[in-house]
Formats: structure tokens, sequence, C-alpha cells
């Protein structure tokens, strides 16, 4: 964030360019009749404080105030945009308090509409801190937001019609401002199709990448000119009723870090042109300031004080505004031409041409193939949009632009991909630690690194290492059996080193090291977007170890083969804490006996998570495991937090293995956006144990076990802070990083 606000400084000194008004009366004028002074609404930049604006709103349509222009910069020109492209007000308040802001300054898309493979380096490493990794070294992203999260809200918010009709074509004469990267310019975004000129005027510098309109690369407008009265006095307003919502200077105790220090610079060079702009007001117009002391740009969760706070400051200009009002008639005419619903029954047509363009490391036709579109099929606007939403799930692209052409009843559809220059070599790393405050504590740093388009039927190099309590090195080579084909053929090499610990009733009574290098093939195929299915062997060479007690002689050296059928599906859409959608695991796997006479060793494994949203801010899951071997012990061990909290981490083991357990919680906070999620307080009940080969499994012989916990999404993954205890015992837990 700092870099962003340091970016937004050095674009300060800006030169303006002169503008144009509009001639042709818009829907709205042309309804409105009766001579008056032309009024235009002024909305000013603010990011979250922005909000107001649609506070503002309400209460001009209660007083019955016409609006003939709008002009906005940044937030205000988001929310003016809609307003002038017809949303309703009542629409606008329901979208703002049921939207999920924070995504906005996600630095990725939604997890639900990220590729399996995206996914499912999830699981492998949580955190969310990136690189890119080239020949000059680590290199931090281009922006601390995706594109694809603000660009969805903004199609969700704007009439699907208008997504590309120019800013001069719509009900409401409505302008907003960019800034020329390069040059310091204020770009007046005229002729601009209606949501890239919003995603335009947004891109605050370092938090969202710039985005290039008719050759020019261009960011926040609000840069240059915050509130802009002077556009809009050129477009011919008579009365300007200006909103300023814009982040008034810290005093010293906010200026003791780098960042205080970076955004006290930004404010200083947006209150700096909206002072001019405030100047260049005259007796007639109205000057509103909501009060939106506590609600900083980034703090996105305070929406509905924004609101609120809107509402108050245009309620005490009443006096003032109500000199602007008409009649219930003429007014009534005004809102039925600006918010007439632009009918589009987005009918399907026959897709005659599917075009990918633009694309250097990726092959053309692997895209075609994985957007899901088809020649010949009849597709809507709509499954074109979710093609493109397929696109940027895979990570690769900072974007994914659209042209629809109909003609002569058929559909033509090209899709442009924005190759992101840091994505395709780019390293995550990793930081896990737990502590049980007892005798268990680990701490492992770990590091995957993906390096895409390997070729051009989109290979994939896929590395993971970690350092300390677990110690392992993997690489796989993933490789579609074609442009865009859902098989693809997998190899990987690795060796890991750890110990555990063995117990008898809880009571741990040795150490045992473990050290194996890995081989293994296997073929694969997508199970929809959101599975994978794969059938393959593999090849475990290494030793056991008894560390505690020490014993150089207790050393046992293994070889074996095995084949296993593995299927994965996740459409979780958070590992912190998940609120929605499912996670299922399961896999069965064959040892080859090691003599003629011994019989093949089976084991099998299931796990499945269900999540579930209760209300606005409760939330939690159901999940279970089951795991099983023919002889030895199941493949997953049990104790450790919400894996039957307050016994030993895998102190419970079993020929056959059960868990289930039930989480809920409650949402209490709200990290500042860019720098973490949620933070919740809930409670877990489990129910589990493991059971000797041949002994049933008893209800009965089930353990209960529960905790107590806070939990923080942050950008190194999931934090935990809990109290567990089963049969008597707790613990205090520490818990970062891993998925449990």
């Amino acid at each position: 964030m700092a870099a962003a606000l340091f970016a937004g400084g050095l674009a300060g000194v800006v030169r303006a360019q002169a503008v144009l008004p509009s001639a042709s009366p818009t829907p709205t004028e042309a309804a409105s009749g009766a001579t008056r002074p032309r009024v235009a609404l002024v909305l000013s930049g603010g990011g979250a404080r922005g909000f107001a604006h649609v506070g503002v709103l309400r209460v001009l349509e209660e007083l019955r105030v016409p609006v003939d222009i709008v002009v906005g910069a940044s937030m205000g020109a988001v929310v003016g945009g809609a307003y002038a492209a017809g949303r309703p007000v009542a629409e606008l308040d329901a979208f703002v308090r049921g939207t999920d802001w924070v995504t906005l300054v996600a630095d990725r898309p939604q997890r639900q509409d990220l590729s399996f493979r995206r996914k499912d380096d999830d699981l492998e490493v949580p955190s969310r801190l990136e690189f890119a990794l080239g020949r000059t070294g680590l290199t931090l992203p281009p922006s601390a937001a995706a594109n694809a999260a603000v660009e969805d809200a903004l199609a969700r918010l704007l009439p699907l019609p208008l997504h590309a009709a120019p800013l001069s074509s719509l009900p409401v004469r409505f302008r907003a401002v960019a800034t020329d990267l390069l040059t310091g310019d204020l770009v007046d975004l005229a002729d601009t199709p209606l949501l890239p000129a919003l995603r335009a005027t947004m891109s605050v510098p370092g938090v969202y990448a710039p985005v290039r309109v008719d050759g020019r690369l261009v960011v926040d407008g609000g840069l240059v000119r915050n509130l802009p009265v002077d556009l809009a006095r050129s477009l011919g307003a008579d009365v300007i009723i200006a909103v300023n919502v814009g982040t008034p200077l810290s005093g010293p105790e906010a200026l003791g870090s780098a960042l205080g220090v970076a955004q006290q610079m930004f404010n200083i060079l947006t209150e700096q042109n909206v002072q001019r702009s405030i100047r260049e007001l005259r007796p007639g117009d109205i000057l509103i300031a909501p009060d939106l002391t506590g609600v900083s740009f980034l703090d996105f969760s305070a929406a509905p004080r924004a609101l609120a706070a809107g509402e108050r400051a245009a309620r005490a200009a009443a006096a003032q505004l109500a000199r602007l009002a008409i009649d219930r008639e003429a007014y009534a005419a005004r809102e039925a031409a600006r918010t007439q619903r632009r009918v589009d029954p987005d009918l399907p047509r026959p897709l005659a041409r599917l075009e990918v363009q633009g694309t250097h490391w990726a092959d053309a036709r692997a895209l075609a193939a994985e957007s899901g579109l088809d020649e010949g099929e009849p597709v809507t606007r709509r499954d074109v949009e979710r093609a493109a939403e397929r696109l940027r799930g895979r990570g690769d692209f900072d974007r994914v632009g659209i042209a629809i052409n109909d003609h002569d009843g058929v559909r033509d559809v090209v899709l442009t991909p924005t190759e992101s220059e840091w994505a395709r070599s780019r390293l995550r790393i990793g930081l896990e630690l737990s502590s049980d405050f007892r005798e268990d504590h680990r701490f492992t740093v770990s590091g995957l690194h993906v390096l895409s388009w390997i070729n051009r039927w989109g290979g994939e190099l896929r590395t993971i290492g970690r350092l300390g309590s677990q110690r392992s090195l993997a690489t796989e080579w993933w490789q579609p059996l074609g442009p865009g084909a859902p098989w693809y053929a997998s190899t990987t090499l690795g060796h890991r080193a750890e110990s555990n610990d063995l117990y008898l009733l809880d009571r741990r009574v040795a150490r045992i090291g473990l050290s194996v290098s890995t081989a293994s093939l296997a073929l694969g195929t997508s199970v929809g977007r959101h599975g994978d299915l794969r059938v393959g062997v593999d090849r475990n060479v290494g030793q056991t170890d008894l560390l505690l007690p020490l014993d150089d002689e207790a050393v046992a050296r293994f070889a074996e083969s095995n084949a296993f059928v593995q299927l994965r599906y996740d459409t979780l859409e958070n590992l912190a804490f998940p609120t929605q959608g499912q996670l299922l695991y399961a896999r069965w796997e064959r040892f080859k006996a090691q003599a003629i006479d011994e019989p093949s060793l089976a084991s099998s494994r299931v796990q499945l998570m269900t999540a579930m949203r209760l209300g606005a801010d409760w939330g939690g899951h159901l999940y279970g495991e089951w795991s099983k071997s023919s002889s030895g012990y199941a493949p997953l061990a049990l104790g450790g937090f919400l894996r039957l909290s307050g016994a030993p981490r895998q102190s419970i083991l079993g020929g056959t293995v059960l868990l289930g357990r039930l989480v809920v919680a409650r949402r209490i906070g709200q990290l500042p956006a860019g720098i973490g999620g949620a933070i919740r307080a809930g409670a877990s009940l489990e129910l589990g144990n493991g059971f000797g080969a041949g002994e049933a499994v008893r209800f009965s012989k089930l353990r209960i076990a529960g905790s107590a916990f806070v939990s923080v999404d942050t950008r190194f993954g999931p934090a935990y802070l809990a109290l567990g205890g089963s049969r008597g015992a707790s613990t205090v837990y520490v818990f970062l990083g891993p998925f449990w």
C-alpha cells in the first residue's frame, strides 16, 4: 500500500486538458420540460467513504431534486455512473449493503472462481504472500489487488445492456475522470465504454493495475481532480451540488509509520486539488461534506455508517436543496426516463467464431478449449462472461477483455487475455507454526513455485519445499494431453523427512524418524471446474529410525510400490474459515506384497467437509473422515486442534480411524482490507477414535472433544488461538498456516 500511495504522490503534479460540454439532451432532460437551472451532482473519490454518496442520493430523491449532470472521480464515479445508467437509488442502497466489498481489494479472484490447480496450491501453502521469480530475482506483484474482483463487482452493479455503452449515451449526462500515468494529464472518459471507464477511474496506483484506454495508461482520477467541479461547469451546469468524501489530513499521531506517512502524502495530493475545486464553487452552489470520522479509505466494512453519514449531511442541507425541487409529476417522469429498464433478454445465438487474441506464452487453442465455448453452439452474453471468468481463474492473466459482435443471427466472440508479466513464474512463501504449550511445538517455512506455460499445451512445473519441523522437496510436472484437454499426465519426484511421536494412553513413549524418497506417475482428468480424478503408481524408498529412546540399531529400511485411485473436489470459498462450498478427498491404494506368500495390503481414506452460512455473521462447517488399512495403521491419525482437541497431536491410531465434527463461529471483527479478512469467535464439537484391526466400530467407544477459539484470516494463512479439551484434559493451541 505504501508503494501505491508513493506512486500517487509522483503523479500529483498534473496538467489538466480542456473538456467540451455534450450538446444533445439526455432522456431525463427531455422528460423534464420546464425551464429551470441545470443541476450537476459532483461526487468525489474517497474509497469506502464514497458509500456516503448513496445516502446523499436517497435524500435528493426524497426532496425531488432533479439531477441533469453527474460527474465523478474514483468511487464517486462508480456510484454516479450506476445512477446515471439507471440504477434506482433503492437498488444502489441494497447493492452497497449486500455486497462483500472487502473482495474489491482481494489480490486475486474469489476462490470459487479459481481453477482447480490454483485451489490445490492453497491446500499446499495457504499463504497469500507471492512474488515473481525471474532472472533479476524476486519482484513484487504490480498491484496489491487483482483486477477480476473489482470488474466482477462493477459488472453486477451496472445494467448489462449499458456495459459497453459510451458515457455520453447514458440516460443522465455523465462524466468520469482519470489520470494519465505517464503525463499526469486529466483524462475525460467521455467516449469510453461505461464499465472500462469506471474500472479506470478507480485504479488507485499500486492497489489496482493501470488500465489502457485509447492507447493511454490511466489510473485513479482523484489524483488530478478528486472533486471535478470545473468539468461539471464546462458541461453547462448552472447549479452544482458537490459532495466531498475525501480523507482529511491526519494528525501527528498517525505519522509514526512509513504507511502513515505515505497515506498522508496521498491525502495531501487529493486534498489540495479538492480545495481548489471548492474555491471554484459559486454562491448558488451547494457543498455537502458528510462527517465520516472513523471511516477510512479502505474500511469497506463500514458501508452502513457511511450511508447514514451521507443521509445526515444531505438532510442538514435540506433548506438549500429544497429550492431546486420540482413537482411530483415532473420528478416521476424524470425518474421513469432514467430508470427505464434497458431490456436485454440475453438470448442465445449460435457461436459462429471464437477467437483468442494477444497471448505470448499461452496457446490460443488451449485457452479457447478451456473457455467452455464451442463454435456452432448457442451462447448468451452471460456464457461469454463466464468463459472470461474461467480464464481469469487460471491465475495467469490480469484481465480478460470481451468483444461480442452479433450479425446475421449469429455471434462472434473475441477474448483478449492480458498476460500477467509476474504471474508466469511465481513464488509463494508460507509460514506454519503450532504449539500446544506442552511438548508439541512445530515451525515450518514453506515455499511453492509455479512455472506455467512451459509448452504450448499448458504444461506446468510446480515445486514445493519445506524447512523446519517438516523437511521436504517435491517437483511435479503436470502436462495436459492436448491444447486445453481435460486429460493430463503427471510425474512427481520428492523427498521428505520428519519425526513423529508414538503414544500410549495419551503419553508419549517413543519418537520415530522417517526419511523417504518418492517417485510417482499418474494419469488424470478434470471433473468439471472444481474436481480432479487420477490413477497412478508410487515408488517409495526410505528408512525409519528410533530417535527417542535413542537406539542406533533400531533402523528399518524399506522399498515399496503401490497403485492408487484418487478423487478430489473443492468449492470452498475460503480456507481460513469456510462458510460456503464443499471439500472432498478420497484415496484408495494397494501396496505390492514384499514376498510371494504375503498378501497385498490396501488402505482407504475419505474426508468430506460441507461449509454453511448461518446468517450475515454466523457460519461453520460439518466435517467427517474415515480411514482404514487392511494391515497396520490407517493412513490418518487423530489428536490435535479440531482432530479431538486436547489429545496430543497424532496420538490416536488404529486400523480404522473415524472422526466427525461440527464447527460454528460468529464474525466479531475485520482486519483492514488488503491485510487480512474476518475475525471470528467460535467453538467445535468433535467425536472420533481409532479402532484396532478387526475391532468393530462402536458408537460407545467414540471419544468426545471440543474447543473454543478465535480465528483470524491473515495473508500468512488461517490463524487460531484455541482452548481444547478431551477426557478432562485441556490444551491451549496457537495455530498458523496449515489447513486443518
